[in-house]
């Protein structure tokens, strides 16, 4: 996977979520501080807008650049959380690219756990990490099943951020704005779990449609 594909892979990202941005919008009124699809918005135009600079560079070059630019373009708590995210995913990198699903599960792993130490949180806590970490760690399980056709194991994953966002509805929130809401928070989706949980659909479909094993 080069740069090129992250690039194309963003732009599909962007489409979503502007498709899907007035139900997230919506979600973060509900039990957030309003301001989530701003700096989504924000921080995805930050990053188109390097899209030349960008594309020379190996992924996981790439990956850190992209962080950078997410911390210095989203405010709120998004930013830095997603920052780490991708940076957390270039130190697995070396020179080369992408090139096996092993790689990327270990890469997805470690932006998992930068994210966790840079928010303070873990599953259970009604954020983005109720997505991201069942995500993980299945995929990390996934990738050591042998001869499992590629379109099963995205499928997977899809059903598994699924699950992970739906399970935010029905808990307190302990993070954020959100948990100054107590059980009042309960009945609502965390809308960073939905903003990953639509991330994640829109990877594995993209990839599923462009019909390559790796």
């Amino acid at each position: 996977m080069s740069s090129e594909i992250i690039i194309e892979i963003l732009k599909e990202v962007q489409k979503a979520y502007e498709a899907n941005a007035s139900e997230i919008e919506k979600l973060d009124q509900a039990i957030g501080d309003g301001d989530h699809v701003i700096n989504m918005r924000r921080g995805m135009k930050a990053i188109l807008e390097i899209e030349k600079e960008l594309g020379p560079l190996k992924p996981g070059d790439a990956l850190n650049k992209i962080g950078m630019t997410l911390l210095a373009s989203i405010g709120g708590a998004a930013g830095p959380l997603f920052a780490s995210m991708f940076m957390g995913m270039a130190k697995v990198l070396g020179p080369d690219d992408m090139d096996d699903s092993k790689t990327v599960a270990k890469m997805i792993s470690s932006g998992v756990e930068s994210v966790k130490q840079r928010g303070k949180a873990d599953i259970g806590d009604k954020t983005m990490l109720d997505v991201l970490i069942p995500v993980s760690n299945l995929f990390s399980e996934l990738v050591e099943t042998d001869n499992l056709p590629k379109n099963e194991m995205l499928g997977q994953l899809m059903a598994e951020a699924e699950r992970g966002m739906l399970s935010t509805k029905d808990i307190a929130a302990t993070k954020g704005r959100a948990s100054y809401l107590g059980d009042r928070a309960k009945g609502h989706i965390d809308p960073g779990a939905k903003s990953c949980q639509l991330i994640i659909f829109t990877i594995c479909n993209y990839l599923i449609n462009r019909g390559e094993d790796k």
